[in-house]
């Protein structure tokens, strides 16, 4: 099927699979190793396996196209973002092909970036990257890589942390200009994400049956949700569409400064207005958690919870339910009336029998 030849000092060899003639250089002076180069390829074309030739060839750069076009394809939103993750791994693996990236490699990698401060989460974002570009390569009709390296994955401390109490939305309401109490009073009642407030239109909302509607494909799951609007969230909503018809009729946007979208949360406004009243350091995204807290402890059922707030998993879903010490001191109390109550000791020996209280030790 296949012959060893020599082109100056180094030997190569020829071999057929599935119709089509292979030539490969050994880069060697040794005809041993030509030979053995040789029944290796012929055992795989016997197998009707393709040969391993492309894959020992694939680069990082083919690697990372690969990356890029799925997400061109299944038309995600963060595309921008995936081009971040390649340039950052271009750095340290642009120069190897794919075959010669080892699981040494990557550990050298991650070291470097822990030197650079970088958080866990962030370099198991990068690290999730690399593993997708390989499973991508895989899938080929012709792999393109031969194995796929392990990939270890880091622990993450990343507790959701902020939230704001009653006191503190009011505080902020009161002070914060129209245009950013909007966007405030939607998010610390329905948890919606900042993105999914900012791309409201009018025509989502009714405000006569109380309910808000994201359609499929506009979310970050891609899910559509129907969201319930509370009495002031109505109210505020009913007063700011009447300012709206009167100043800016033709604006479709829910939230909007002067008749144009708003592209992101005023950063400066809402710093400014959170100094003001004593909240340096809160972050919009605050209110999502405070949302998922306030529907919990009002007694909505986790599912029906997590269907407004938009987690697809149990595991994130919880790490937003914050416990606060208000929280804990509430346990507490309940604590304290479970011991003086009528399941105290005390109360079980008033009604306990004879038989009973010579069980229980005195000292109780």
């Amino acid at each position: 099927m296949g012959r060893v030849y020599k082109r100056g000092e180094i030997w190569w060899i020829q071999y057929y699979g599935h119709g089509q003639l292979y030539r490969e250089s050994t880069k060697s002076s040794l005809k041993s190793v030509a030979t053995s180069r040789l029944r290796m390829r012929e055992g795989e074309v016997g197998q009707g396996r393709l040969p391993a030739l492309r894959a020992e060839h694939t680069t990082f750069d083919e690697l990372a196209a690969l990356y890029l076009q799925d997400y061109t394809i299944n038309g995600r939103k963060t595309v921008k973002r995936a081009q971040e993750l390649v340039n950052r791994l271009k750095e340290s693996f642009g120069r190897f092909r794919a075959i010669s990236v080892t699981t040494q490699h990557i550990r050298d990698y991650i070291t470097r970036r822990k030197s650079e401060r970088v958080s866990n989460g962030t370099i198991n974002r990068e690290l999730a990257a690399l593993k997708r570009m390989y499973r991508l390569a895989s899938q080929h009709s012709l792999s393109q890589v031969a194995a796929t390296p392990h990939i270890p994955h880091l622990q993450e401390h990343n507790v959701r942390q902020g939230f704001f109490t009653e006191e503190e939305y009011k505080l902020l309401r009161a002070v914060l200009p129209d245009y950013v109490k909007v966007p405030l009073i939607i998010g610390y009642w329905t948890g919606m994400r900042a993105g999914e407030i900012l791309m409201l239109r009018w025509g989502q909302l009714d405000l006569e049956r109380g309910f808000l509607r994201l359609e499929p494909g506009t979310t970050k799951n891609e899910q559509g949700r129907l969201i319930p609007m509370v009495k002031e969230m109505i109210e505020a909503l009913w007063q700011w569409k009447q300012r709206m018809l009167h100043h800016y009729p033709s604006c479709r946007w829910v939230c909007h400064y002067r008749g144009k979208r708003l592209l992101a949360v005023p950063t400066k406004s809402w710093k400014k207005a959170c100094k003001r009243v004593g909240l340096e350091g809160k972050l919009f995204h605050d209110l999502r958690r405070t949302a998922v807290r306030n529907m919990v402890r009002a007694g909505i059922p986790d599912q029906v919870a997590m269907k407004i707030s938009g987690h697809r998993t149990r595991a994130i879903f919880d790490r937003y339910n914050i416990v606060s010490e208000t929280d804990l001191m509430e346990a507490k109390c309940r604590l304290e009336g479970f011991r003086i109550g009528t399941n105290s000791t005390a109360a079980i020996r008033k009604n306990a029998s004879t038989e009973v209280l010579e069980q229980i030790p005195e000292r109780y």
